[in-house]
């Protein structure tokens, strides 16, 4: 049946005059959602213990203060000035607990006086997080990936130093270490440290803690960790050998390991796909008395490397080759040794996540206790985000030999579009406050379908 075009198009004759008004009108009518969770996972109360400890508290509380952060990190707020926009918005201030939000001096003076005993209590709910959601999937398996990123500060930020960033090589930074939960796509620990320290600083203390607290917790049939090479140091390989968990680390190409002797003597080697060849090798290193089971890997490209150094050691007679090599004590086959180190890839994708829609990389002061205490809110804001998605909506997937999410989890920038920013107004008929949001019918389906999750997440 053909649909007039009377019915279709419409006609736009002036401007409309605007009126501002104190209706309680909310932009983001999916925010109740997630409210709703946070308090039927227990996650507020949780949240309310951390900050117990502290002896002194201002009007505000730093229990609300956190939740008006986290709920505007949520809903694409970047900086502490961004709360002015939301001080209207009657759902913002329902989630925060609040009638009134806090100025920005409010906000960062509460951030600087958070201490490293209140931070270790966030980090501590940070990995409960993960946890609850591994328990609640029945997960037999846990990956943990270990990586440094970097974050420019600006020239006054304290402990900001000039170190390893080679887009901007002269800008102060930090450089916090991070680890991640591969299964659930959660981050496990954030750990700030200086610009100008090496990648590997406080991997071995962090790594150890973890696989404890992990084994502890989880108590997973399989639990594994992987590296890139700026980890492949003596005292963390020792652990790894010594730790009984499976772990892969990026082995770098240096003189003194004689990796390249032995490429440069193979004249055998296993395809692995059209493109990639590869074999096993045992690689003695008596300067650190240990002999670690390494693969070597050459790809294949139909160009000169961006960094030729590789050709003019190997020159090879047949193409351009990259090599690579990875140390494990896995007992897998070369294929699925290289997705597995491919998996490192969500980790980066986590990171991203963190930067682009969570302000992961805002530095909201000069302080160094309140960016690092902006870090932790940051990435507690997408763990709990993440176990809101695989508590509700999100389809499960097998476990592929990448070893990475095990949901198919969507952006966070997806789900503002599709859940968070739907205008909604609270009314009363009859004396009764309702919710009332204007959603298309998928997006009802959805919010009614998160809304019949919503009592097996409590």
């Amino acid at each position: 049946m053909r649909i007039r075009k009377d019915s279709i198009r419409s006609r736009v004759k002036g401007d409309l005059p605007i009126v501002f008004s104190d209706e309680k009108l909310s932009a983001y009518g999916g925010i109740e959602l997630f409210r709703r969770f946070v308090d039927r996972s227990g996650f507020a109360e949780r949240l309310k213990k951390v900050f117990s400890i502290r002896q002194f508290d201002g009007d505000y509380g730093s229990f609300r203060i956190t939740l008006a952060l986290m709920g505007m990190l949520l809903l694409g707020g970047t900086r502490m000035r961004h709360l002015r926009v939301l001080e209207r918005d009657p759902l913002f201030l329902r989630f925060a607990r609040l009638q009134r939000l806090p100025g920005d001096r409010t906000v960062s003076n509460t951030l600087k006086e958070t201490t490293r005993a209140v931070r270790d209590e966030l980090g501590g709910l940070l990995r409960e997080v993960a946890y609850d959601t591994a328990r609640e999937a029945g997960l037999s398996r846990a990956t943990i990936d270990l990586d440094g990123t970097v974050l420019r500060t600006g020239l006054f930020a304290e402990g900001a130093a000039r170190g390893f960033n080679p887009h901007h090589p002269k800008d102060k930074s930090y450089y916090p270490l991070t680890a991640h939960l591969a299964q659930t796509g959660q981050l496990l620990a954030v750990v700030n440290r200086e610009g100008n320290v090496h990648d590997s600083e406080k991997a071995l203390e962090t790594l150890a803690f973890l696989v404890e607290d992990v084994r502890r917790e989880l108590a997973p049939r399989h639990l594994e960790a992987r590296f890139d090479g700026a980890f492949f140091r003596r005292d963390l390989l020792e652990y790894l050998e010594t730790s009984g968990i499976e772990y892969a680390i990026k082995a770098p190409l240096w003189d003194w390991l004689e990796t390249r002797t032995l490429i440069g003597k193979r004249r055998r080697w296993k395809r692995i796909r059209p493109d990639l060849q590869a074999f096993f090798t045992q690689l003695r290193i008596p300067k650190w008395n240990l002999t670690l089971r390494v693969a070597v890997y050459r790809k294949h490209v139909s160009h000169q490397t961006r960094k030729n150094f590789q050709l003019d050691l190997f020159d090879p007679n047949d193409g351009h080759y990259e090599y690579s090599s990875v140390a494990t004590n896995k007992r897998i086959g070369l294929r699925a040794l290289w997705d597995f180190m491919a998996g490192r890839g969500g980790h980066e994708k986590t990171l991203g996540e963190l930067k682009q829609h969570l302000a992961f990389d805002t530095i909201p002061t000069h302080d160094w206790d309140a960016n690092s205490t902006w870090q932790l809110i940051s990435a507690l804001t997408h763990n709990v985000f993440r176990q809101f998605q695989i508590a509700t909506t999100a389809k499960q997937r097998t476990n592929g030999r990448k070893r990475t999410y095990r949901w198919v989890l969507e952006s966070l920038r997806t789900f503002r579009y599709e859940v968070l920013n739907l205008p909604a107004k609270l009314a009363r008929p009859e004396g009764r406050t309702e919710l009332r949001i204007a959603a298309a019918d998928d997006t009802q389906a959805r919010i009614l379908q998160i809304l019949d999750a919503l009592p097996e997440a409590a």
